[in-house]
């Protein structure tokens, strides 16, 4: 009966572990069709199928919700018209998956704040989704504002 029991628990064991696996994946894979087909393509009719209605992206300051981040993310497309926002790597443990990321354009518009400065810019930055029944549903995210601006000629580059 001992012997049983230690095999119907490692069985178990294992089964829970190849579950969380493949959920990992599938969040993985939502992060990558969300970067690709979003954030780097602009397709933002697709937000309503892989962001949650409650959405929250934890900002330093203040969050905000899907409506408002979308429209910050229509902004940096109106500034970059040929973005990109490529997932470098992704990590995922529980229901989070974390994204180093790095993003590449040229500023030929105006958005988020910026002027057209025609100048190309190239910058990393770190998202961590929380995804939740196949939808990304809070985000935490960090890039490198400065390094952006100093190569926009907006501020002056470190000596």
């Amino acid at each position: 009966m001992k012997t049983v029991s230690i095999i119907s628990t490692c069985l178990f064991l294992l089964a829970n572990l190849i579950f969380a696996s493949s959920l990992q994946e599938q969040n993985k894979a939502v992060a990558r069709r969300a970067f690709e087909e979003v954030l780097s393509g602009g397709r933002f009719e697709l937000a309503a199928q892989l962001y949650a209605k409650d959405f929250i992206n934890h900002g330093i300051h203040r969050d905000a919700g899907l409506e408002e981040d979308q429209a910050a993310l229509k902004g940096w497309h109106q500034a970059f018209s040929d973005i990109t926002i490529v997932p470098e790597k992704l990590i995922a443990e529980g229901d989070l998956v974390t994204i180093y990321w790095i993003a590449r354009g040229t500023n030929t518009g105006t958005g988020n704040g910026l002027p057209a400065t025609g100048k190309k810019a190239e910058l990393a930055g770190i998202t961590i989704w929380r995804i939740v029944d196949g939808k990304i549903r809070e985000e935490w995210s960090a890039f490198d504002q400065l390094s952006m601006m100093q190569q926009l000629g907006l501020l002056p580059a470190n000596k």
